[in-house]
């Protein structure tokens, strides 16, 4: 079981003020975004409701996916209502109430997108994930090595990459339901080069779990 105080942050005031001013702006970049979308094309079936969990402007997903229903769940009404992928979503804090507002099985993809690092309830959400995935349903959880470190966990904040790939492996191994769990790593050759024309890319990290049938 993994410490409590890991999960502390530099600043623990209420996120909702940290989050109040819309951010309309890529966290990612085009090279992380392309690898993600492959990846979404492997796993996501045609037509498959998807929760897009701490949403924000954008989900990423391929166009060229016939997708059903997106719902997304995220702190600021402003970047939700501005994504045109989204058919319905929820404002809600899940560092205050974990608890996702679903009923069991609704879902056959959940989606987190560079944003596990802000959670400090890990071990409450996942349990939650689970509940609401569909059986066979996916969880994909991915991440690069960007953050706000004030508002990043202490896990997360003292970790290299590999730590957080171990860290988020860990969230799924404690979580009864799901299973086959696989770690996609998407690093370029480039990583860690920084030079006036070539700045380093951003990498790719995804731990994908499937939910047992039941």
């Amino acid at each position: 079981m993994i410490s409590s105080a890991r999960f502390n942050r530099i600043d623990d005031s209420d996120d909702a003020l940290f989050y109040q001013a819309p951010r309309l702006v890529q966290h990612i970049d085009d090279g992380f975004i392309g690898h993600l979308q492959a990846l979404m094309h492997e796993i996501i079936a045609p037509q498959a409701t998807i929760l897009d969990l701490m949403s924000s402007w954008v989900s990423h997903l391929p166009k060229s996916l016939a997708v059903g229903d997106v719902v997304g769940l995220g702190m600021n009404e402003v970047e939700l209502a501005a994504n045109p992928q989204l058919s319905r979503y929820t404002v809600q804090n899940l560092n205050q109430n974990p608890i996702l507002p679903y009923a069991d099985q609704s879902f056959d993809v959940v989606l987190n997108t560079v944003s596990i690092q802000y959670v400090t309830r890990p071990l409450e959400l996942m349990p939650e994930i689970a509940r609401i995935l569909k059986p066979n349903g996916s969880v994909i959880i991915s991440f690069s090595n960007r953050m706000f470190p004030t508002k990043a966990v202490t896990a997360w904040r003292e970790g290299s990459d590999e730590d957080h790939v171990a860290l988020v492996q860990g969230y799924f191994q404690q979580t009864q339901g799901l299973t086959n769990i696989r770690v996609i790593r998407k690093v370029s050759a480039v990583q860690g080069v920084m030079t006036w024309f070539l700045p380093s890319a951003d990498p790719l990290y995804a731990v994908i779990g499937q939910k047992v049938n039941s």
